[in-house]
């Protein structure tokens, strides 16, 4: 499975899913830990509600070459998931169901084989990105931030191996392009096989356990023979 591969269906399936976790949540709940370090609850979804927004805005712009970029701008698309995360439990699920709504035909409009050398701003004047990445760009938004709700929802829960592959190589590349990363031999138990930067350092553990240490710096179910390097934070 590529990027290219994935369908606003798939995207649709995997929101329904986190739909379930959200409404479970009450007020008490929203206002408690998630897994993005400095975020409750609440931060996480008016993010992926913020999200949404930003990738229909992106969708047009590829579509329709309107020009938008995905957000106004770095601060204000903090400010805005600020705003947000100090809402009721129903007001943030019922702002993640809307804008999931809203998205949705516009994710529809996308055919990636079609935008290949399309691109569109993540902020006015700023990098520059693949409209053909945008399905997958709102997939790994909505399962990673399902699970850094922290609510029952978890890596080995993704249930889809070809999805759950995507994501690893999709993090190790990322990582690979961060100046500060070490370099690493992955290897799971599922049979991947990644190289980041020189790979001086083996480390192995399932699928599952790589995309939480990977993803959220969190090393628990994965080994080394020296001790596990410091990852970069937000890549």
């Amino acid at each position: 499975m590529d990027q290219s591969d994935v369908t606003a269906l798939l995207v649709n399936e995997q929101t329904d899913r986190l739909m379930t976790t959200a409404a479970s949540l009450t007020d008490e709940d929203v206002r408690g830990a998630s897994l993005c370090e400095g975020w409750s609850r609440g931060h996480v979804l008016a993010h992926v509600a913020r999200n949404a927004e930003g990738i229909a805005r992106a969708a047009r712009a590829a579509t329709t070459g309107s020009g938008e970029a995905m957000y106004a701008g770095q601060a204000e698309r903090d400010a805005e998931i600020e705003a947000g995360a100090r809402r009721s439990a129903r007001e943030l699920v019922d702002d993640v169901r809307h804008t999931a709504a809203e998205l949705a035909p516009y994710l529809e409009a996308i055919h990636p084989h079609e935008l290949k050398d399309v691109t569109f701003e993540r902020t006015p004047g700023g990098e520059r990105v693949y409209a053909a990445r945008l399905p997958f760009m709102r997939l790994r938004e909505v399962v990673i931030h399902h699970i850094d709700l922290d609510a029952g929802f978890g890596f080995e829960d993704i249930g889809n191996d070809d999805l759950s592959e995507l994501f690893l190589r999709d993090a190790a590349k990322r990582l690979g392009a961060t100046p500060s990363a070490p370099g690493l031999t992955i290897d799971t138990a599922e049979g991947d096989h990644l190289v980041v930067g020189d790979g001086g350092t083996d480390v192995t553990g399932p699928r599952a356990g790589m995309l939480r240490w990977l993803l959220r710096q969190d090393g628990r179910d994965v080994t080394s023979e020296d001790a596990l390097p410091e990852l970069p934070k937000g890549f």
